[in-house]
C-alpha cells in the first residue's frame, strides 16, 4: 500500500518513518527544498530519540522517500495524510492556510479516489472546509471524482514519539464512509494486532478529541501548580499531597507534578485554540481560562523565588546558572519554554547568565537571538557541561529535568559557586542531601 504524508515536521516525519517501518511505501512531501535535500542525505531536522535510525533504515530499504512535489505522487497513492503546520494567529485561532493549500492541490490533480486524512491538530469544522476546497477544485475541472476526508489526530509525546506511534494506547479516527473506515483499519491494524484499539467516531468529535485531551493534561499541570503554591503558604509539602491524591484510582498520578509551567508546541497552542473555538460559539471555557492564567503566572515562579534572596537592583551584574533549556527532556523544542521567561527576567534585571542543555543548545541560541536581537553576545555564556555552567554563579536554576542533572557532584558544585543557592523548578532533588552539603535549596510547593 502506498501513502503520502504532506509536511515533514515533527508529526509528519515520525508518522512517515513509522508507517514505513510497518512495510508501507511512504513518500513524505514538503515545499522546503533544503529540508527535503537534507532528509535525502540523512540529516534530520528535529531531535527525537530513535528517529534518525528509523528514517535511515527505511530510506535504505526504499520504503521511505522524500519529494517537494505532491503532484508527483498523487496518482500512485490511496491515502494522503496532511501533517502541515497550523500556527496560532494572534487571537489564538489556528491558521489553516497550509491545510487548505494541500486540499486544493489534491482537488486540482487527483484522477482517482483518494482518502485525505488530516493529521494536524485543527479546529472542529476543518474537515468540512477541506472537503469544500477539494470539491471546488474538482468542479473547476468539471470532474466528479470520488474522495473522502478523515480526521486522525496525533497523540505523540515529544521524546517518546516512536513508541507512542508504534504501540499506541488508542488511535482516534473520524470518518464519514465505510470505504474510509476500511482504509484506515488496514493502515493501523499492523500496529494493533493484539488489541485493536482504533476508536472510530464522527469527524467533529475526532477533531475535538485532540484539543480536549491536551487541555485536560494542561489542566492537571496547572491544578498541581496552584496546589503547590498554596502548600508553600500553608507549610504543607506538595510531594506528599501529590502522593495522597495520585494513589486514588479515580485520579491517578500522571501529570500531577508541580513545576515552573508547561510549554512546547501543543499545550499552549491547543488551550488557546480551544478557548477561541468556545468564544466563536458564544461559550466561555472558564476552567481553561484559569489553566492558561495559572501557567503564565507559574513561569515567573523561579524568578520570584530568587527575589527572596536578592532585591531586584542587587541582581545587576551578578551571574546565574540555568540547567535545562528545552521545554521538556528528550527534545530540543524551545517553543514556549519556561527557561526563556526566566532568561528574559534575568537579562532585564541586568544579570549575566550561564546556560546548559544536553541537546537544545543550538535551538536555544536561535530562540534567544530571536527574542533578544540586540543582546550583547557575552551576556549569555553557553556552557560545555553542568559544572562549567555553575562557575562563579550566585544561584543555579534547575529548569528542565534531564536525566544527567539528577546525580551531580554537589561537592564540586558547592566549591564552584559563589553563593550556594539551588532553585529547583522540577523538585528532583532531596532537600536533606543538599543541605548536608551546605547548599540552600528552594523547591516548588514545599
Amino acid at each position: 500500500m502506498k501513502i503520502a504524508i504532506v509536511g515533514t515536521g515533527y508529526v509528519g516525519l515520525v508518522s512517515g518513518a513509522c508507517f514505513a517501518e510497518m512495510g508501507l511505501e511512504v513518500t513524505c512531501v514538503d515545499i522546503d527544498e533544503k529540508k527535503i535535500e537534507n532528509l535525502k542525505n540523512g540529516i534530520i531536522p528535529i531531535y527525537e530519540p530513535g528517529l534518525e535510525a528509523l528514517v535511515t533504515h527505511n530510506v535504505n530499504s526504499n520504503r521511505l522517500n522524500f519529494t517537494t512535489r505532491l503532484t508527483d505522487v498523487l496518482q500512485d497513492v490511496q491515502v494522503i495524510f496532511s501533517a502541515v503546520g497550523t500556527p496560532p494567529d494572534e487571537d489564538g485561532s489556528a491558521d489553516l492556510k497550509y491545510v487548505l493549500d494541500v486540499a486544493r492541490t489534491v482537488g486540482r490533480h487527483i484522477t482517482d479516489y483518494v482518502l485525505l486524512v488530516t493529521k494536524s491538530t485543527v479546529p472542529v469544522g476543518t474537515a468540512r472546509l477541506v472537503q469544500q476546497a477539494v470539491r471546488e477544485e474538482l468542479d473547476k475541472r468539471g470532474l466528479d471524482i470520488a474522495f473522502d476526508v478523515a480526521s486522525n489526530p496525533e497523540f505523540l509525546k515529544e521524546g517518546d514519539a516512536i513508541k507512542d506511534f508504534m504501540s499506541p494506547d488508542r488511535v482516534v479516527v473520524g470518518v464519514e464512509s465505510e470505504r474510509a473506515r476500511e482504509l484506515m483499519t488496514r493502515l493501523y491494524r499492523p500496529f494493533l494486532l493484539n488489541n485493536f484499539r482504533v476508536i472510530f467516531m464522527d469527524i467533529p468529535s475526532a477533531e475535538l478529541t485532540k484539543y480536549a485531551a491536551n487541555a485536560m493534561l494542561a489542566t492537571r499541570i496547572s491544578f498541581m501548580n496552584d496546589i503547590a503554591n498554596l502548600c508553600e503558604l500553608l507549610g504543607a509539602d506538595v510531594s506528599m499531597v501529590r502522593q495522597g491524591i495520585g494513589t486514588d484510582a479515580r485520579i491517578g498520578s500522571k501529570f500531577l507534578y508541580p513545576g515552573c509551567g508547561y510549554g512546547g508546541s501543543c499545550f499552549p497552542k491547543d488551550v488557546k485554540a480551544l478557548l477561541h473555538t468556545g468564544r466563536q460559539y458564544g461559550y466561555e471555557l472558564r476552567v481553561l481560562n484559569a489553566v492558561e492564567e495559572v501557567n503564565e503566572m507559574q513561569k515567573h515562579i523561579l524568578y520570584r523565588k530568587l527575589l527572596k534572596y536578592y532585591s531586584e537592583p542587587e541582581l545587576a551584574d551578578k551571574v546565574f546558572a540555568v540547567w535545562g533549556l528545552s521545554f521538556k527532556p528528550n527534545t530540543d523544542d524551545m517553543r514556549e519554554a519556561p527557561s526563556l521567561v526566566l532568561i528574559r527576567q534575568l537579562l532585564e534585571a541586568g544579570a549575566w547568565i550561564r546556560v546548559f542543555d544536553p541537546i537544545a543548545m543550538t535551538e536555544a541560541r536561535h530562540a534567544i537571538q530571536r527574542q533578544f536581537p540586540h543582546l550583547s553576545s557575552d551576556r549569555i555564556y553557553y556552557a560545555t557541561d553542568i559544572y562549567d555552567t555553575v562557575l562563579d554563579t550566585e544561584a543555579l536554576f534547575m529548569v528542565t529535568e534531564w536525566k544527567e542533572f539528577r546525580l551531580p557532584s554537589w561537592k564540586v558544585i558547592r566549591r564552584s559557586m559563589k553563593n550556594p543557592l539551588i532553585i529547583d523548578g522540577r523538585n528532583i532533588y532531596e532537600r536533606k542531601e543538599l543541605e548536608e552539603q551546605g547548599l540552600q535549596y528552594e523547591t516548588i510547593g514545599s
